[in-house]
């Protein structure tokens, strides 16, 4: 049969590092072996009630079976705007700083797309969400990678950037609770940003995937509650994380107007918008009963909490999270990331994600997530331990 070739873009795209690593992990459990997952970013809770229910319902009517308005349904971007004033008490404009996506990651690789041109330069964070990269790599942009370090608390250095970078930057990636270090970003450190933003206008794109998962009372803070970071910026979140509607594929773009515009003329030449029964729920989710968010914040509080007190107690030397469902834990000296992840498959059978993964400051680290039961989390522990790795 004749194999016809792949085009240069796809070509260029980036290596998905996880995918080997599920491999690997699969070929342990065809072979029999007990693994427990800790490496991935999949929620383990179901969706609430009231949201599947909506969704059942609004499946039955017959105009969700037609095509949705390109853009979205206009009630559900006025729950978006509803959501934001009732959580961060800031102001949306329904119509013109909404934008409707197919979950967070579609955003974040369609932006690049949208502002860039083939040579302009972007800044990511690293380490940092392995698709950002999927995004510049699509629309032909120049990276320049943003240290996330742990002496400065995971923030990027803005003092380190050479002058030459800021005059070609155009964009930037930012990411709190941070995926994958858990680490949250001060209202200082947005003010920082906005300010540098406007100084050389560069466009910010806040990732607000953990928006609502933050741990020890401290709710996280949204970019769009600094002043000024509507005129630079736009904040994309998913309902993913919020709802455990990770399958759904929903989320939203909100912010700047002529980005919102930009991802909206971009879409309307990929999709027909969203499932209307899938908009329906998610404006449910949005508007409806919070208790279930708080419930599910205080789940992954207990697991950080047990997981972070088990591991000081077998000597591992590690950081608590202060959001988001990972933790960002260092590995042992004279070993990378891999080799560790590799000990801990082969000998422990507990799969963690290398912080290499996450880009070249993310070596030294491993990512653990907080998406299983207490029971397997302690159960990790122990196996842990077993290897006699860290002294008490």
């Amino acid at each position: 049969m004749k194999q016809f070739l792949p085009s240069e873009i796809l070509n260029n795209l980036p290596k998905q590092f996880f995918a080997s690593l599920v491999k690997k992990v699969g070929q342990f459990i065809e072979q029999g072996y007990d693994v427990i997952n800790l490496g991935q970013g999949n929620p383990d809770q179901p969706t609430p009630n009231h949201i599947v229910e909506m969704l059942q319902e609004a499946a039955m009517k017959p105009e969700n079976h037609k095509y949705s308005p390109f853009q979205g349904h206009l009630y559900l971007k006025h729950a978006v705007a509803d959501f934001y004033y009732r959580e961060y008490n800031v102001s949306i404009n329904p119509d013109k700083e909404v934008a409707i996506l197919f979950g967070g990651k579609a955003g974040l690789v369609e932006i690049p797309q949208c502002l860039l041109n083939p040579g302009d330069t972007i800044f990511v964070p690293d380490p940092g969400y392995p698709d950002y990269l999927s995004g510049v790599a699509l629309a032909k942009a120049e990276m320049v990678t943003l240290p996330l370090k742990e002496e400065n608390n995971f923030l990027p250095d803005y003092n380190q950037i050479s002058q030459e970078d800021l005059l070609k930057a155009k964009l930037m990636f930012l990411n709190y609770p941070n995926n994958p270090t858990g680490l949250t970003a001060t209202k200082e450190f947005f003010e920082d940003t906005v300010a540098l933003a406007r100084e050389n206008d560069i466009c910010v794109v806040h990732d607000f995937a953990y928006g609502a998962i933050g741990f020890d009372g401290e709710k996280p803070l949204s970019f769009l509650q600094v002043d000024g970071a509507k005129e630079i910026g736009i904040e994309i979140y998913t309902l993913s994380k919020t709802y455990n509607m990770a399958g759904w594929r929903v989320g939203f773009a909100v912010g700047n107007e002529s980005v919102i515009s930009a991802i909206e003329l971009l879409q309307d030449h990929l999709y027909v918008s969203l499932f209307g029964a899938v908009q329906e729920a998610a404006a449910a989710a949005l508007l409806g009963p919070q208790n279930c968010v708080r419930e599910l914040n205080q789940l992954y509080e207990q697991r950080r909490n047990i997981l972070i007190n088990g591991l000081r107690k077998i000597g591992w030397d590690v950081t608590a999270p202060k959001g988001s469902f990972f933790a960002w834990l260092k590995v042992p000296n004279g070993l990378t990331s891999e080799q560790f992840a590799d000990i801990l498959l082969e000998q422990a059978h507990i799969m963690v994600a290398p912080g290499i993964g996450f880009g070249e400051f993310g070596e030294g680290f491993v990512r653990v997530g907080l998406l299983t039961s207490e029971e397997r989390l302690i159960e990790a522990i122990d196996r842990i331990s077993s290897l006699e790795i860290f002294k008490k």
